[in-house]
C-alpha cells in the first residue's frame, strides 16, 4: 500500500485546498510547521481543531470539525493511528481527492477504504520532506517563493 514517488509528486502538485486535521497552534509541533510550509507553497490550508477553533494560524481560520473545511482536495492527518480512520472515512464522505497520513501515523484498513472509494493514499510520510526530496518547485504552479 505504498505510495510511489509518481503518485506523491501529482498529489502534490494537483492539490490545491489542504485540511489538516490536528492542527496546533504551538511551533514547537509537526503540524504548525508543516501547515505553514504548505500555506507557503501557495496551498489553501484550513487547519482543524476543534480546541482551537475560530483562531487565526497562518491566516486562515482553525475549523472544528472537518466538515468546516469543505470543500477540500486532500487531508493531511496529524492523529494517533487509532484515530486516523476516522479521519479517512469524513475525508471519503466529504468528496476528498486525497488523504495523507503523516509520519508515523499507519491505517491500512483505512487506507483500503480511501483506495475502494477513488481517493488517494499515503500514510507514515510528511509533505515537506517528500517535497524536499523529489525536488518540487518554491510553489505549487511553479511561481516563485
Amino acid at each position: 500500500m505504498t505510495a510511489t514517488d509518481d503518485e506523491i509528486r501529482d498529489i502534490l502538485l494537483s492539490t490545491r485546498r489542504i485540511a489538516v486535521v490536528g492542527a496546533s497552534d504551538k511551533p514547537a509541533r509537526p503540524s504548525f510547521g508543516v501547515a505553514a510550509f504548505l500555506r507557503e507553497r501557495g496551498y489553501a490550508v484550513t487547519p482543524v481543531n476543534p480546541g482551537i477553533a475560530g483562531r487565526a494560524l497562518h491566516g486562515a481560520t482553525v475549523a472544528a470539525r472537518l466538515d468546516d473545511a469543505a470543500p477540500l482536495d486532500m487531508v493531511d492527518v496529524f492523529r494517533r493511528s487509532s484515530e486516523a480512520g476516522a479521519a479517512v472515512d469524513e475525508a471519503i464522505r466529504l468528496g476528498a481527492r486525497a488523504v495523507w497520513l503523516q509520519l508515523g501515523v499507519v491505517d491500512d484498513a483505512a487506507g483500503e477504504r480511501a483506495r475502494a472509494a477513488g481517493l488517494r493514499f499515503v500514510q507514515d510520510r510528511c509533505p515537506v520532506i517528500e517535497w524536499r526530496r523529489l525536488g518540487l518547485p518554491p510553489r505549487i504552479g511553479g511561481g516563485a517563493a
